[in-house]
């Protein structure tokens, strides 16, 4: 089958960290030119039945594939876990979606309080609720309202001088329970930015390769080789691992909007028609 050129499978709306809503990012997805997309808000799947009603009976439109990005994390360190094309209304991703959801809103809580206990900083309560109000709060919401009334220069800043400085319980998905919650609902699980763990931390070598293993032995599908913050190293690491593997390999920009200096279809992907096989698989297989 011939495939699309532009792809972007790793995108954000203000559903969860990203500036766009959703009608906003199908423009500039369209802008751009890509072909095929996926909006994978963080442990969120609101985007699918938005995505659903606006593009119904608009042939004209990108292709469309159901997404979630779920922030996971277990003894052996942090994992974004990938699902796509799976069924919104399969109970084994809602169960997970609405616990991860608990979770933040627990955090995000603890964030402001740890704010007023911990630094005297007490930002305004009608703006806090609307963080508290949010799809899904978390540390960029609070530290743009922290940005805005002055007490850091940036986001950034915000994030280091006072939102991980503050100690919250450690509330998270398991990565064996996103992969099967995907798996269970139809869905493709495919490992985020392998390459990238806990902070700066980087995984290379033996250890990427016994970290995906690992997931493997609880289903995970694919890998995203191709990405925005990829060098040429990092990319051919994991295509190796998904064609020694044969896993899927997606590609993703990790597009937040303002939040992030990425653009969409940034991911080291010229032409899908050109990919590696385990690319082609991944599309032949959801489209």
């Amino acid at each position: 089958m011939s495939l699309p050129g532009k792809i972007d499978l790793h995108m954000h709306t203000k559903i969860s960290d990203g500036t766009d809503t959703p009608e906003e990012i199908l423009d500039h997805i369209r802008n751009a030119g890509i072909e095929v997309f996926s909006i994978t808000d963080h442990d969120s799947i609101k985007s699918s039945y938005l995505m659903d009603d606006i593009l119904a009976d608009r042939p004209d439109m990108p292709i469309y594939i159901p997404g979630i990005e779920f922030s996971c994390k277990d003894d052996e360190g942090k994992y974004h876990i990938l699902g796509f094309n799976y069924d919104n209304t399969k109970e084994p991703i809602r169960e997970v979606v609405d616990r991860g959801h608990s979770f933040r809103m627990i955090k995000a809580e603890a964030r402001i309080a740890g704010l007023k206990t911990q630094f005297g900083i007490e930002l305004p309560e009608d703006e806090v609720d609307g963080v508290l109000h949010l799809d899904n709060p978390g540390k960029p919401h609070i530290a743009n309202l922290l940005v805005k009334h002055g007490y850091s220069p940036d986001m950034r800043t915000a994030m280091e001088r006072y939102l991980n400085n503050i100690k919250t319980k450690s509330y998270y998905i398991r990565p064996e329970e996103a992969i099967e919650a995907i798996l269970g609902s139809g869905g493709i699980p495919v490992l985020a930015h392998p390459c990238y763990g806990s902070g700066d931390q980087l995984i290379l070598g033996e250890e990427m390769e016994n970290r995906l293993c690992r997931l493997m032995d609880y289903g995970l599908m694919g890998v995203e080789a191709y990405y925005s913050g990829f060098t040429d190293k990092l990319r051919d690491q994991m295509l190796a691992f998904a064609d020694k593997y044969n896993l899927y390999v997606t590609a993703g920009s990790d597009y937040h909007g303002t939040n992030k200096i990425i653009e969409i279809g940034d991911n080291g992907l010229e032409d899908a028609n050109k990919a590696v096989p385990g690319l082609r698989r991944f599309l032949e297989d959801v489209l």
